[in-house]
């Protein structure tokens, strides 16, 4: 039986976008395809959370969003992991980290 891609876990987007942002900056379709290369195809961000979840980053001073020219010349958005942001992705690291072993602890002593 082929198992679907993986629904996101509550939480995790943050994590996701500061990782993907953590190599330089993205605008927003291409931070989706990097988390979709960095999970090995397994985590699909759609636009309807990527977007939301940008704006509520870079309310939180985050990141910042920059106004570009994409090599078509569209308009797009252009985000950077701020110093804060930085911060902040380590945070989540070590929450992510704790979760997933109190997980593994309930998987093996179950």
């Amino acid at each position: 039986m082929k198992r679907e891609k993986s629904d996101l876990l509550q939480g995790t987007l943050d994590l996701l976008i500061l990782r993907a942002l953590q190599g330089g900056p993205l605008h927003g379709w291409a931070i989706s395809k990097r988390i979709l290369l960095l999970s090995r195809d397994a985590l699909t961000v759609n636009q309807g959370s990527l977007y939301p979840a940008l704006y509520r980053l870079e309310d939180r001073g985050w990141i910042e969003g920059e106004d570009a020219v994409s090599p078509e010349g569209r308009r797009i958005k252009t985000y950077r992991m701020t110093a804060a942001g930085r911060r902040q992705l380590e945070r989540e690291i070590d929450g992510w980290r704790s979760f997933a072993a109190a997980v593994n602890h309930v998987i093996r002593n179950a």
